[in-house]
């Protein structure tokens, strides 16, 4: 079910919001099954990762008992991240009242749209309390999971406030594209709280593919911070534009660090071609840290006193490709409880010095040019092939 819309801009800046930082899944999963179990209208899940195991089975439990007890369930997969979800779960799903959509399917009468992804991460409760960020619901996330010997390291963002319903609003656009059940929802942000005085928060998503609004968010922030740059991915495959402003803001005598996923990662290949931005960084002041103590999976970005944390890792598919949203925070106390993460990443990261990077052996020199020629290649192909939007089919 597809019915192509209009594409709406990025909503405006709201306040006054609560806001809670969750640190790793010991912390974020307990609380987002906590607000599915206290859900009394309905539940919006929209998830891009998504693998039938020990997780998945609480969040299957959760949702299939919320719709037991009249909840309404809505559940967006992505059509590849979601294929993990076997079909036994999803009929579980389905039996006890939950309504399931996916997002572009797979099929190979569909390949030119295949790139096109859902990759935001969303959990929305009776419109009351939201959480966003990064996490996938698979094992690799939950501490407690008996087959992983070192969890993904994860944040996650929940809010109370005004910019719900902007995150309902994305949600039920999607929804509505790939579902045949239509939903609408009634509007609860009342007449001129988008000019809340201050503001305090802004979601940075529109309803288009690629997460345009993302970037121009983040590069925006970058592009006036005076003292800190901090930036966290799992994937770094950064565009030309993040480069020229991190560059740019180090001009300025600000403080740019990138915290970035190390050797524990579920992407080796994109790692080793991700290190070919290193070496000219590094020269430019820029400092670099590989965390150590598992997968860095966050996505978080700090600018002085503005914070956004969400799906995006700023890269190509970011730009083009995804469905991505963050949540931006413009509020001190929170930015001192992000640095505070930042600041215990770093000590559990090894930071590479130009001395290092030029000591590098020539096995690593070789896999960063050909892995970075074939990362190269593969954008530039989907730029000029005339790839087509899962939303023009």
């Amino acid at each position: 079910m597809r019915r192509r819309d209009a594409r709406h801009p990025a909503p405006p800046p709201r306040g006054p919001h609560g806001y809670r930082l969750h640190v790793d899944g010991g912390d974020f999963i307990p609380a987002m099954l906590g607000a599915i179990e206290s859900a009394s209208e309905h539940v919006l899940l929209e998830m891009y990762l998504v693998r039938s195991g020990a997780t998945a089975e609480r969040f299957i439990a959760a949702l299939a008992a919320a719709a037991r007890r009249g909840v309404a369930v809505r559940v967006l997969l992505d059509g590849f991240g979601g294929q993990g979800l076997e079909p036994r779960d999803r009929e579980r799903l389905a039996d006890a009242g939950v309504h399931l959509a996916v997002y572009n399917p797979i099929g190979l009468s569909r390949w030119r749209a295949s790139l096109f992804r859902d990759h935001r991460k969303l959990l929305v409760v009776d419109g009351r309390i939201a959480f966003v960020g990064g996490m996938g619901i698979t094992d690799e996330f939950d501490p407690g999971a008996r087959d992983v010997a070192s969890p993904w390291h994860e944040v996650m963002l929940s809010l109370t406030g005004p910019c719900i319903e902007d995150w309902q609003h994305l949600f039920v656009h999607c929804w509505n594209a790939w579902s045949p059940q239509p939903l609408v929802l009634p509007s609860t942000i009342a007449s001129g709280a988008a000019d809340a005085d201050p503001p305090d928060g802004r979601v940075l998503g529109d309803t288009g593919s690629g997460g345009q609004a993302v970037m121009r968010g983040v590069l925006a922030e970058i592009g006036k911070a005076r003292e800190r740059v901090w930036v966290a991915t799992a994937y770094f495959a950064p565009t030309r534009r993040l480069r020229r402003a991190l560059k740019k803001a180090l001009r300025r005598g600000v403080d740019v660090r990138l915290l970035l996923a190390g050797p524990c990662n579920d992407h080796p290949m994109v790692w080793h071609a991700g290190q070919r931005f290193y070496g000219r960084l590094l020269r430019g002041g820029v400092r670099i840290f590989e965390y150590e103590a598992g997968f860095l999976h966050a996505k978080m970005v700090l600018c002085d006193d503005w914070a956004s944390i969400g799906s995006s890792n700023l890269d190509h598919w970011t730009l083009r490709w995804n469905l991505e949203a963050n949540q931006a925070v413009m509020d001190p106390a929170f930015a001192s409880r992000l640095a505070d993460v930042f600041q215990a990443d770093f000590a559990q990261s090894t930071e590479w010095t130009i001395a290092a990077w030029q000591r590098r052996g020539r096995g690593q020199r070789l896999l960063e040019r050909l892995l970075g020629a074939a990362a190269d290649l593969l954008v530039q192909w989907s730029y000029r092939r005339a790839l087509r939007r899962p939303d023009s089919w």
